[in-house]
Parts: structure tokens; sequence; C-alpha cells
């Protein structure tokens, strides 16, 4: 039975490794459309971000700014539940990696194929690798809504002083950071989910990796809610 690395690099099919290349690669391919889309085609990412300049546009002419911190405050939330949610998942995948004899268990009753405890482990640590990019994005944008929220708090109300576009547009730019660093903890997130279909054999992971470009693809340029946000 392979123990060692090179040990499992000949267990593992070329199947394997094409199908787990074609994840890692789709996981960038697909970033760098949403994040930098053709210009006739923009993304729902990048819509938001100019509607979130127009927010602080707004949010410097307003008097009472209450609401601004309002949704500020509930963007925040947002990326500290999923922060939780990716490290509490962490938490499983790694556990799992302890002792992989359940997954043996399962895939053996659905595949009718066993394999060492260091195949699944291997598996499992590509599932860790994107639910740590994930946590760590997630941490980031947290961090730097944040720094959105001091800059808007430091915004003087006189809509007639010369600093308060400066720092609108600052703090615009901030906002749209961290939108970009929370869907990007989203995005892996979704790969994810998409890698433990690996457990099942290298067909389950292409099928799911496409499914995973497919869904995320879809909503951001094929969706309802981007037609509504066009209208």
């Amino acid at each position: 039975m392979p123990t060692s690395l090179p040990d499992i690099i000949g267990t593992i099919s070329w199947l394997d490794w094409a199908a787990l290349g074609y994840l890692l690669i789709g996981a960038v391919l697909i970033g760098v459309l949403i994040e930098h889309p053709p210009k006739s085609r923009p993304s729902v990412s990048m819509i938001m971000a100019e509607y979130r300049r127009d927010w602080m546009r707004t949010f410097a002419t307003r008097e009472v700014r209450i609401f601004d911190s309002q949704i500020l405050g509930n963007l925040r939330q947002g990326t500290s539940f999923f922060a939780s949610t990716s490290l509490l998942a962490l938490g499983a995948v790694l556990a799992l990696i302890g002792n992989t004899e359940p997954l043996s268990g399962l895939a053996l009753e659905l595949a009718q194929e066993e394999a060492p405890a260091l195949v699944w482990q291997v598996k499992l640590l590509v599932v860790a690798y994107f639910l740590i990019s994930a946590f760590l994005r997630f941490v980031w944008s947290h961090r730097v809504f944040g720094y959105c929220s001091v800059l808007m708090a430091a915004t003087p109300e006189q809509s007639d002083d010369p600093n308060v576009d400066v720092m609108a547009q600052q703090a615009a730019e901030l906002n749209i950071r961290a939108a970009v660093n929370f869907n990007r903890g989203l995005r892996g997130i979704y790969f994810a989910l998409g890698a433990l279909a690996w457990l099942l054999g290298p067909a389950a992971l292409i099928v799911a990796t496409t499914v995973t470009l497919w869904v995320l693809w879809s909503r951001e340029f094929n969706s309802i809610p981007r037609q509504i946000i066009l209208r």
C-alpha cells in the first residue's frame, strides 16, 4: 500500500490529475472572466461596482447617514457569517483527513473501489485549500469594509467641503475591493463543494466542476437579477 508522495502520484490516475487541473484552471479563469469581463457584456459584480460608486456619491450629500451605516453593517455581518461557516467546514474537512475510514467505506459502497488513506487525504486537501482561501478572503473583506466605514465616518457633512468628493471616492473604492474579496470567497466555497465530488472519482469531479462553472457564469452573465439591474 503506498505511503509516500511519489507512491501516491503513481497511484492516482492521469484522469484524476486531468480532472484536478480542470478544476484549478477553471477556478482561475472564471475569476478572471468575472472581474475582467468584456465591455460589451459586464458581469453583475462589475455592474454593482458602479452602483457602489453611486452609493458613496449619494452618501456624501445625505445629511442623515444612519441608513448608510446600517447597510454597511449588514455587509459586514454577511462577511462574518461566511467566514465562520467556511471555518466550521474547514474543521470538518480536517477531521475527515485525520480519519478517512468513513470515506473509504462510503466510496467502496458507491464506486466499489478501494484506495489507500493517503489518496483520500490528498483529495480532501484540495477541498481544504478552497475553504482556507475562502476564509482568508472573507476575513480580509470584513476588514476592508471596516476601512470603508472609517472613511465614511470621516467624510465631512458639509457638501461644500473640498474633501467630500475625494473621501467619498476613496470609500467607494474600498467598498468595491471588499466586495471583490467577498465574491472571491463565495467562489471558493462553490469550488470547495465541487471538489468534494472527487471523492467519487475523476468523472464526478469533471461533472461537478462543469456545473460549478456554469452556475457561476450564469449568475454573473445570464441571470434574472442581472436583467433587472440593467433595466
